[in-house]
């Protein structure tokens, strides 16, 4: 059976802190090479590639000269403050190696909760993408706790993927992949090659943290898997040091054990639309723009604008409604409903004028919209 990433076109990579700093030796700068070397091919292939990296705190524990984890929080939180410096150094200098532009984003969950941070993220790590530019993401320690306390960046890595609706996550472990037990301590432990993300089964099988130096086990990759399959991404768990495994993977290779979703990506970002959000408001369009946006898959523009209805701010959810009131479409507003209703009818070149500023060109984009 061929690989998730067969075909695969936009691709979430995460890798964890035990490969990222070989063990807590400090950044790993052959693995990080190694890796980058392959984001690097598949981009060459004309794949979109995002890097979600652990590693900072372990980092930090070693500039810092720290041989044990500490536990309070404000001292996790500085040695990734120090570590993030030399991590994101390293991927920088070694994407460069092999071509490729990188940017830094540090996020937390909170950011991807929020409806307006979570558009201004979206935004802005698929115009990376377009850029050929591959984002290095890590959890923003030094302002949250959550990832210290609960957690490596499997859930994060989820949230990216939910984020730029990507074809397949790829969680890079210490680890083969699952097992129906920890074969360090089973020899009889059944390798599991392929299973349904969110199959209940998968979370009795897994135990706790795997190292000292993450606090990521199999459990928290199980449930990122199933977060990512709810927004149709399949998650591939793997061995981060097997040769070329992401080219392999992309060459159709079944490495590694594969969590498939059960619901098409598109058809799964619709349902997240319908039902999972709430509507804030509306926006009557015009005939042309309704034949725009159902025939020609194209972005919903002011200029097609009718009528602005209720009140919603940026990132809220709308619905787009014909003249004879019908709904044609749902996404995610560029702008508030005060905003909307100066730009209406107006030219998208003329948004900054009217504003003072221009956040997007288009009062919903065709990536954030669905039709009903």
């Amino acid at each position: 059976m061929n690989s998730v990433l067969h075909g695969a076109r936009r691709i979430v990579v995460k890798v964890g802190s035990s490969l990222v700093t070989n063990e807590g030796r400090g950044v790993d700068a052959a693995a990080i090479g190694n890796w980058s070397r392959q984001l690097a091919e598949l981009a060459r292939q004309g794949r979109e590639v995002v890097m979600v990296s652990s590693g900072a705190i372990a980092e930090g524990m070693k500039r810092l000269g720290w041989t044990q984890r500490p536990k309070e929080l404000h001292e996790l939180q500085a040695a990734a403050a120090v570590g993030q410096m030399g991590l994101v150094q390293m991927y920088e200098s070694r994407l460069s190696e092999h071509g490729m532009a990188s940017a830094q984003v540090l996020l937390t969950h909170a950011d991807l909760a929020d409806r307006e941070r979570y558009l201004n993220a979206r935004s802005t790590l698929l115009t990376l993408l377009s850029l050929k530019v591959i984002p290095v993401i890590n959890e923003n320690d030094t302002v949250v706790n959550d990832e210290i306390k609960f957690g490596d960046n499997d859930t994060l890595g989820a949230l990216v993927a939910n984020l730029v609706d990507a074809d397949a996550y790829v969680i890079l472990t210490d680890q083969r992949g699952l097992y129906s037990a920890d074969p360090r301590k089973d020899p009889a432990a059944r390798f599991i090659a392929e299973a349904a993300a969110g199959d209940a089964a998968l979370e009795a099988m897994a135990g706790g943290a795997g190292s000292s130096i993450g606090r990521g086990g199999m459990l928290t990759k199980i449930l990122a898997a199933k977060r990512a399959a709810g927004s149709g991404t399949s998650t591939v768990i793997a061995w981060g040091r097997e040769p070329d495994v992401l080219l392999r993977l992309a060459a159709g290779e079944a490495i590694g054990t594969a969590l498939l979703a059960g619901t098409p990506k598109l058809a799964a970002r619709k349902q997240w639309m319908v039902d999972h959000l709430q509507l804030r408001g509306a926006v009557a369009v015009d005939d042309g723009a309704v034949a725009k946006l159902r025939d020609e898959g194209k972005s919903l523009l002011p200029i097609g604008v009718r009528e602005v209805q209720g009140e919603f701010i940026r990132g809220d959810v709308i619905a787009v409604r014909s003249a004879a009131g019908v709904e044609v479409a749902r996404g995610l507003a560029n702008y508030s409903a005060a905003e909307a209703r100066l730009i209406a009818r107006k030219a998208s070149s003329q948004i900054e004028l009217l504003l003072g500023y221009a956040n997007e060109p288009e009062l919903i984009h065709r990536t954030n919209l669905v039709l009903m």
